[in-house]
C-alpha cells in the first residue's frame, strides 16, 4: 500500500524525545521559534502572509533598490524580533523588548528612506541623527543575527567592525588609515555597500521568493510525494533503504533546501528501514546527514548561498545552475556507490518496504516533478530569475488542485505564505549582518591585503593558495551559518584564488561547496547531531561517519580549480575538454568512495585502500600526467584486490 495513504505509525516516548531532539538542530540552523496561540498568533501569520504577497508583488512591479531592500530590512527584522525570543526562558510569549525592537527597526527604516538620495549625497559627512539611526539599525541587526544564529556570527561582525577602527595601530601588511565612527556609520547605513548592500538585496528579490515558492511545494504535499516515490523506486531491490534516502534527499532540495530540515525529514521516516537493514547507529546518521547535504547542492534551487554567486558575479542563476549540474551528479554518484558497498557489506537484506508502484504514485501526483522544474523551464525561455519563481508558485498554486487532499485553498494558501517568510526571517538577519562585514572589507581593502597574506605563503602554488582557502572556508563554516561562511570568504579568500588564474566563477563555486561542506564537518555539524539525536547514535561518531559519505564531494571542488582544464567540471570549455574530464572525475569519485568505504565485494587491505584513495586524488588533478598515474594506481588496486581474493586463504 502508499504510503501517504497509510497511518502514521505510533510514536513511542524515545522516539518521540528523539524527534524533538532533532527538531532543536533545526532551531539552532533556523532559529527558535515561538509557539503562539490566539489572536496574537493569527495577527503574527497575516502578517507573515502579508510580506510574501509583497514580495511577490516586487517580482512583477519596478521598486527602487533602496525602498526595496530598505523594506525587506524592516519587515523581516520587525517580523523576526516578534516571532523569535531573546532567550529560551522568553520562548513562546512576546515580550515589550520585543515590540520596542520591532518599532525601532521599522523607525530606523523609515528615517533612512523617507528621503534616501539627500540621505546618501551626506553618507561621507553624516548628521548627529544620521549617526544615532544608523547606530541603533546597526545594533538591531546585531541583536537579530544573535537571535537566529547565537553569538558567533556577531562576534565576528564586530571583529570586522573593530578591524575598521584600529587601522594604525595595527602591523603590517594589515594596517590601513583607521575610520571613526561618522565614516564607518555612514557607510554601513546611508549607502547600498553596507547593510543595504548586495548580500540583503540578493535576500530581497530571490532567496525569499525561492523560499516563498519551497514553502507552497511542502504545503502542496510535494515534500511527502517525493518521499514515498524514491521508497517506491528503491523498496524492492538490495541496499533499498539507503538509495532511497540518497533519492529522497536529491528530490527534497528543492521544497527543503536546508541541510538539517532536510536530514530530520528522511530521518523521521527512513532510519527504521535503515536499522532493519543493518545499518548501525553511527553509519545511518552519517547517511542521512550526507542526503541532507546534498537538499543544499542540488538544483534548480541549492542554498541561500548560490543567489548570492549570481549577484556578486553579474551573471544569470541559469549559469549558477549550470556549473552546478556535473558537481551535483558527482556528489550523487558518491553516494550510490557507497550505499551499494553498504548492501554488500551489511549483508544487502531487503527492509521489506511496502509501497505502491512508481507509475501508481506518477499518476496520481506526477505533477508534483512538472512544479520542480518550472523554475529551470521559465530561465531557459528567457525570464528572469524573480518572474521565474513568481511564475513557479503561480503554477504550483494551481497545480495542487489537481486532486483535492493536496489544494492550497485560501486558509492553507495563506498558511504556506507565512511559513514562507517565517523561513527567511534568519537568512535576512545573516545577509544584513554579512552586509557589514562586507561594507568594512570594501572601506579598508581587506580582501585585497588578505590575498596577498595568502599567495605569499602559498609562495604562489595555486593548489596551496587552494588548500589555505579551503581551510578557511571550513574554519569560518563551524562557527557560522553556511550563507555568511560563503559571503565573508566570497570578499575575502576568493580574490587570492583569482589572482594565481583560477577563473572567478571556479573561485566562488568552491568558496560556495566548501561553505556547504562545513555542515557536515568535525568538530561541530547540526546535520550530523541532528542525525543523531534521531538514531540515537554518538554524535561524534556520526559526524565522522557523515564525513566518510561526502569525502568525495571535499575533492570535489578541488578538480576544477587545480588545472586549466578542471573548469570542464562547471561546464566550462571545449565540448570534447568536458566530456573528459568529467570521465575522469566519475573514475576517481568511484576511486574514492571505494577507498573511503574500505569495501568492495569483501574488505580491502591497507595498501588496496590506499591505492583506491591515490587513484581518486590524482585524478581530481584534472591533467594528463595525473589522469594516466590515476589510472593506473585504480588498476593495481583492483588487479592486486582480485589476485588475493582468489588466491588459497584470500576469501575472507
Amino acid at each position: 500500500m502508499s504510503l501517504d495513504k497509510s497511518p502514521a505509525p505510533a510514536i513511542d516516548g524515545v522516539e518521540a524525545e528523539r524527534l524533538a531532539a532533532a527538531d532543536r538542530f533545526v532551531e539552532e540552523e533556523e532559529g527558535a521559534v515561538h509557539r503562539l496561540r490566539g489572536p496574537v498568533a493569527i495577527a503574527l501569520t497575516v502578517a507573515l502572509a502579508a510580506t510574501s504577497l509583497f514580495h511577490l508583488y516586487t517580482a512583477i512591479a519596478i521598486v527602487s533598490a533602496p525602498w526595496l531592500r530598505g523594506l525587506h530590512l524592516g519587515l523581516m527584522l520587525g517580523l523576526l524580533f516578534l516571532t523569535m525570543p531573546a532567550a529560551r526562558r522568553f520562548r513562546d510569549r512576546i515580550m515589550p523588548w520585543d515590540w520596542l525592537a520591532a518599532l525601532a527597526v521599522l523607525a530606523c527604516v523609515t528615517y533612512l528612506l523617507h528621503d534616501w538620495d539627500a540621505l546618501a549625497d551626506r553618507a561621507t559627512e553624516p548628521e548627529q541623527w544620521d549617526i544615532v539611526t544608523g547606530c541603533v539599525l546597526m545594533v538591531l541587526v546585531l541583536e537579530a543575527v544573535r537571535r537566529a544564529s547565537g553569538w558567533v556570527m556577531p562576534f565576528v561582525v564586530l571583529v570586522f567592525v573593530a578591524y575598521a577602527f584600529a587601522g594604525p595601530m595595527l602591523p603590517e601588511p594589515w594596517t590601513h588609515k583607521g575610520y571613526d565612527i561618522d565614516r564607518l556609520v555612514g557607510h554601513m547605513t546611508m549607502t547600498l555597500e553596507g547593510i543595504l548592500g548586495t548580500p540583503i538585496d540578493v535576500s530581497a528579490t530571490l532567496i525569499v521568493l525561492f523560499t516563498i515558492y519551497g514553502a507552497v511545494l511542502q504545503a502542496s504535499g510535494a515534500g511527502r510525494f517525493f518521499i514515498d516515490f524514491a521508497l517506491a523506486v528503491m523498496g524492492r531491490r538490495r541496499g533499498a533503504p539507503g538509495r532511497a534516502v540518497v533519492l529522497g534527499s536529491f528530490l527534497l532540495g528543492g521544497p527543503s533546501g536546508s541541510g538539517v530540515a532536510t536530514t530530520v525529514t528522511l530521518g523521521s521516516v527512513a532510519y527504521p528501514l535503515l536499522k532493519k537493514a543493518g545499518y548501525t547507529k553511527e553509519a545511518a546518521g552519517g547517511l542521512l546527514a550526507a542526503g541532507g547535504l546534498g537538499a543544499i547542492l542540488s538544483p534548480p534551487v541549492l542554498g541561500a548561498a548560490a543567489f548570492l554567486i549570481a549577484e556578486f558575479l553579474k551573471i544569470s542563476y541559469l549559469d549558477v545552475i549550470r556549473m552546478a549540474v556535473i558537481p551535483t551528479l558527482l556528489y550523487y554518484l558518491s553516494l550510490f556507490v557507497m550505499t551499494e558497498l553498504d548492501a554488500r557489506r551489511f549483508g544487502g537484506i531487503a527492509a521489506g518496504i511496502e509501497t505502491a508502484k512508481p507509475w501508481d504514485l506518477i499518476r496520481r501526483q506526477g505533477y508534483h516533478f512538472l512544479s520542480l522544474v518550472t523554475v529551470v523551464v521559465f530561465l531557459v525561455i528567457g525570464f528572469s530569475p524573480m518572474l521565474s519563481v513568481f511564475w513557479a508558485i503561480v503554477f504550483a498554486v494551481a497545480v495542487s488542485f489537481v486532486r483535492k487532499e493536496t489544494a492550497l485553498w485560501p486558509r492553507r494558501l495563506a498558511s504556506a505564505l507565512a511559513e514562507g517568510s517565517r523561513g527567511v526571517l534568519g537568512v535576512a538577519a545573516t545577509c544584513a549582518a554579512a552586509g557589514i562585514i562586507v561594507g568594512v572589507v570594501t572601506l579598508t581593502g581587506l580582501g585585497l591585503k588578505f590575498s596577498g597574506i595568502v599567495i605569499d605563503y602559498a609562495d604562489g602554488s595555486r593548489a596551496l593558495t587552494a588548500l589555505y582557502t579551503a581551510l578557511l572556508v571550513w574554519i569560518i563554516g563551524l562557527a557560522v551559518p553556511v550563507t555568511a561562511s560563503y559571503i565573508i570568504c566570497a570578499v575575502v579568500a576568493a580574490p587570492a584564488l583569482i589572482q594565481v588564474g583560477v577563473p572567478d566563477f571556479a573561485a566562488h563555486m568552491f568558496i560556495f561547496y566548501y561553505a556547504v561542506l562545513s555542515e557536515v564537518s568535525p568538530p561541530t555539524a547540526l546535520s550530523p547531531f541532528a542525525a543523531a539525536a534521531i538514531t540515537g547514535g554518538d554524535p561524534y561518531r556520526t559526524t565522522l561517519a557523515s564525513w566518510k559519505y561526502t569525502l568525495p564531494a571535499f575533492v570535489t571542488p578541488f578538480m576544477f580549480v587545480l588545472a586549466p582544464d578542471g573548469v570542464g567540471l562547471l561546464l566550462s570549455g571545449p565540448t570534447a575538454n568536458i566530456i573528459i574530464v568529467s570521465f575522469t572525475a566519475v573514475v576517481g569519485i568511484v576511486a574514492l568512495a571505494i577507498g573511503a568505504q574500505g569495501w568492495l565485494s569483501r574488505p580491502l587491505v591497507i595498501h588496496e585502500r590506499a591505492l583506491f584513495l591515490g587513484a581518486g586524488l590524482l585524478l581530481a588533478w584534472s591533467a594528463p600526467w595525473s589522469d594516466g598515474v590515476g589510472v593506473a594506481f585504480g588498476v593495481a588496486a583492483y588487479g592486486l584486490y582480485r589476485f588475493r581474493i582468489r588466491s588459497p586463504g584470500g576469501k575472507r
